[in-house]
Protein backbone atom coordinates (compact mmCIF):
# COMPACT_ATOMS: atom_id res chain seq x y z
CA UNK A 1 0.00 0.00 0.00
CA UNK A 2 1.28 3.43 -0.91
CA UNK A 3 1.63 6.10 1.76
CA UNK A 4 -0.73 8.38 -0.19
CA UNK A 5 -3.55 5.82 0.13
CA UNK A 6 -3.48 5.75 3.94
CA UNK A 7 -5.62 8.92 4.45
CA UNK A 8 -8.25 7.58 2.05
CA UNK A 9 -8.32 4.26 3.87
CA UNK A 10 -8.75 6.05 7.22
CA UNK A 11 -11.69 8.09 5.88
CA UNK A 12 -13.28 4.94 4.47
CA UNK A 13 -12.92 3.07 7.77
CA UNK A 14 -14.31 5.99 9.75
CA UNK A 15 -17.28 6.28 7.40
CA UNK A 16 -18.09 2.58 7.68
CA UNK A 17 -17.54 2.65 11.44
CA UNK A 18 -20.05 5.45 11.90
CA UNK A 19 -22.84 3.09 10.84
CA UNK A 20 -26.28 4.60 11.41
CA UNK A 21 -25.01 7.75 13.09
CA UNK A 22 -25.01 10.96 11.12
CA UNK A 23 -22.24 13.54 11.40
CA UNK A 24 -24.55 15.64 13.58
CA UNK A 25 -24.90 12.91 16.20
CA UNK A 26 -28.40 11.73 15.37
CA UNK A 27 -29.18 8.02 15.63
CA UNK A 28 -32.13 7.28 13.37
CA UNK A 29 -31.69 3.51 13.64
CA UNK A 30 -33.38 1.71 10.76
CA UNK A 31 -35.82 4.57 10.18
CA UNK A 32 -36.19 5.76 6.61
CA UNK A 33 -39.12 8.18 6.94
CA UNK A 34 -40.09 11.11 9.13
CA UNK A 35 -43.54 12.55 9.73
CA UNK A 36 -43.96 15.91 11.46
CA UNK A 37 -47.58 16.99 11.77
CA UNK A 38 -48.76 20.59 12.08
CA UNK A 39 -48.37 21.95 15.65
CA UNK A 40 -51.52 24.02 16.36
CA UNK A 41 -51.40 26.98 18.71
CA UNK A 42 -53.58 26.10 21.70
CA UNK A 43 -52.09 28.83 23.91
CA UNK A 44 -54.43 31.36 25.52
CA UNK A 45 -52.63 34.11 23.56
CA UNK A 46 -52.62 33.43 19.80
CA UNK A 47 -49.85 34.78 17.59
CA UNK A 48 -50.70 34.46 13.87
CA UNK A 49 -48.19 32.37 11.95
CA UNK A 50 -46.59 30.86 15.05
CA UNK A 51 -47.81 27.32 14.37
CA UNK A 52 -46.71 27.32 10.75
CA UNK A 53 -43.32 28.85 11.55
CA UNK A 54 -42.56 26.36 14.31
CA UNK A 55 -43.68 23.32 12.31
CA UNK A 56 -41.51 24.43 9.38
CA UNK A 57 -38.49 25.04 11.64
CA UNK A 58 -38.77 21.54 13.12
CA UNK A 59 -39.12 19.93 9.69
CA UNK A 60 -36.17 21.91 8.33
CA UNK A 61 -33.89 20.86 11.20
CA UNK A 62 -34.61 17.14 10.75
CA UNK A 63 -34.29 17.28 6.97
CA UNK A 64 -30.94 19.10 7.30
CA UNK A 65 -29.47 16.91 10.03
CA UNK A 66 -30.69 13.44 9.05
CA UNK A 67 -31.06 11.38 5.90
CA UNK A 68 -34.75 10.72 6.58
CA UNK A 69 -37.42 11.34 3.95
CA UNK A 70 -40.22 13.65 5.08
CA UNK A 71 -43.64 12.02 4.53
CA UNK A 72 -47.22 13.05 5.28
CA UNK A 73 -48.41 9.72 6.73
CA UNK A 74 -47.02 6.57 8.36
CA UNK A 75 -43.53 7.87 9.16
CA UNK A 76 -41.10 5.58 10.94
CA UNK A 77 -40.43 8.52 13.27
CA UNK A 78 -43.52 10.63 13.97
CA UNK A 79 -43.92 13.96 15.77
CA UNK A 80 -47.13 15.67 16.81
CA UNK A 81 -48.08 18.14 19.49
CA UNK A 82 -49.23 21.65 20.17
CA UNK A 83 -48.07 25.03 21.34
CA UNK A 84 -49.47 25.25 24.86
CA UNK A 85 -48.20 28.61 26.06
CA UNK A 86 -47.18 31.92 24.53
CA UNK A 87 -46.63 34.58 27.19
CA UNK A 88 -44.99 37.96 27.51
CA UNK A 89 -44.01 38.91 31.06
CA UNK A 90 -42.06 41.82 32.55
CA UNK A 91 -38.69 40.71 33.89
CA UNK A 92 -36.95 43.75 35.36
CA UNK A 93 -38.21 47.14 36.41
CA UNK A 94 -36.85 50.67 36.46
CA UNK A 95 -36.72 53.06 39.41
CA UNK A 96 -40.07 54.45 38.17
CA UNK A 97 -41.71 51.01 38.64
CA UNK A 98 -42.06 50.39 34.90
CA UNK A 99 -40.78 47.36 33.02
CA UNK A 100 -37.26 47.66 31.67
CA UNK A 101 -37.19 44.22 30.05
CA UNK A 102 -39.83 41.75 28.89
CA UNK A 103 -39.62 38.04 28.24
CA UNK A 104 -41.43 36.09 25.53
CA UNK A 105 -41.79 32.43 26.53
CA UNK A 106 -43.08 29.68 24.26
CA UNK A 107 -43.96 26.19 25.54
CA UNK A 108 -44.49 23.29 23.13
CA UNK A 109 -45.84 19.88 24.06
CA UNK A 110 -44.33 17.17 21.81
CA UNK A 111 -45.38 13.58 21.33
CA UNK A 112 -42.69 11.53 19.60
CA UNK A 113 -43.41 8.04 18.30
CA UNK A 114 -40.61 5.80 17.15
CA UNK A 115 -42.64 3.20 15.28
CA UNK A 116 -39.62 0.90 14.93
CA UNK A 117 -38.41 1.07 18.55
CA UNK A 118 -41.43 1.96 20.68
CA UNK A 119 -39.43 2.19 23.92
CA UNK A 120 -37.83 5.39 22.54
CA UNK A 121 -41.19 7.16 22.20
CA UNK A 122 -42.06 9.99 24.62
CA UNK A 123 -44.26 12.95 25.44
CA UNK A 124 -42.42 16.00 26.78
CA UNK A 125 -42.75 19.75 27.09
CA UNK A 126 -40.06 21.96 25.59
CA UNK A 127 -39.70 25.64 26.33
CA UNK A 128 -37.42 28.57 25.72
CA UNK A 129 -37.60 32.34 26.06
CA UNK A 130 -36.43 35.55 24.44
CA UNK A 131 -35.68 38.71 26.46
CA UNK A 132 -36.09 42.14 24.88
CA UNK A 133 -36.25 45.79 25.99
CA UNK A 134 -39.70 46.74 27.29
CA UNK A 135 -39.90 49.79 25.04
CA UNK A 136 -39.44 47.61 21.91
CA UNK A 137 -42.54 46.42 20.10
CA UNK A 138 -42.44 42.70 19.47
CA UNK A 139 -43.49 42.69 15.82
CA UNK A 140 -41.92 42.52 12.38
CA UNK A 141 -38.20 41.82 12.43
CA UNK A 142 -38.10 41.88 16.26
CA UNK A 143 -40.69 39.10 16.40
CA UNK A 144 -38.87 37.17 13.66
CA UNK A 145 -35.63 37.38 15.70
CA UNK A 146 -37.44 36.16 18.82
CA UNK A 147 -38.97 33.21 16.96
CA UNK A 148 -35.63 32.35 15.35
CA UNK A 149 -33.83 32.23 18.70
CA UNK A 150 -36.57 30.29 20.48
CA UNK A 151 -37.13 27.84 17.62
CA UNK A 152 -33.41 27.17 17.22
CA UNK A 153 -33.14 26.13 20.85
CA UNK A 154 -36.43 24.21 21.10
CA UNK A 155 -36.01 22.30 17.83
CA UNK A 156 -32.46 21.31 18.78
CA UNK A 157 -33.72 20.12 22.19
CA UNK A 158 -36.40 18.03 20.45
CA UNK A 159 -33.79 16.61 18.06
CA UNK A 160 -31.49 15.72 20.96
CA UNK A 161 -34.29 14.08 22.96
CA UNK A 162 -35.57 12.01 20.04
CA UNK A 163 -32.63 10.91 17.89
CA UNK A 164 -29.50 12.01 19.72
CA UNK A 165 -30.65 10.23 22.90
CA UNK A 166 -29.48 13.06 25.19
Amino acid sequence: MKLKQVPYLCVLLLSVGCGIYSFTGGDTGNAKTLQIDFFPNNAPLIEPGLSQSFTQALQDLFVRQTNLNLVKIKGDLFFEGEITNYTITPMTSTANQTAAQNRLTIVINVRFYNNLEEDKSFEKRFTHFYDYPANDILSGSNLDSAFEEIFERVTQDIFNASVANW
